[in-house]
């Protein structure tokens, strides 16, 4: 493999990472941080959502996975690594829609959002 591919790899693995930390951060901005009720704001706070739900999906397979062995491609399996791209994808739409204004939640949605959906990328890749 080149160079380009091992640098591309390490930025997906340090935004899936960063990705819990940021989730964490985001949460504890939004809830010490004013409440807008703005459309920016509020697009922020459901790609921030999104992604949350990414993470949590994420969060739960590996736990079920840990107890339960997932067969070599198994569908339900496969439906929820396309549920938690599709989970992704939407943080990221509506994150980069309410970046345009100040909130308590501007990068984290896109950030986070990236950061869940560089995980289910290697997931995919890894089964």
């Amino acid at each position: 493999m080149t160079l380009s591919i091992y640098f591309l790899f390490g930025i997906l693995i340090a935004l899936s990472l960063a990705s819990p930390v940021g989730l964490i951060w985001g949460w504890t901005r939004w809830i010490g941080g004013p409440k807008l009720k703005t459309l920016p704001a509020i697009l922020s706070l459901a790609g921030f959502i999104f992604a949350t739900a990414s993470a949590t999906l994420a969060v739960l397979l590996i736990a079920y996975a840990l107890v339960h062995r997932f067969p070599y491609y198994n569908p339900r399996l496969t439906s929820s690594f396309a549920l938690g791209t599709i989970l992704s994808l939407a943080g990221l739409l509506f994150g980069l829609g309410g970046a345009s204004r100040e909130s308590s939640l501007r990068w984290h949605a896109p950030i986070c959002a990236l950061g869940t959906l560089a995980f289910w990328i290697l997931a995919t890749g890894g089964k």
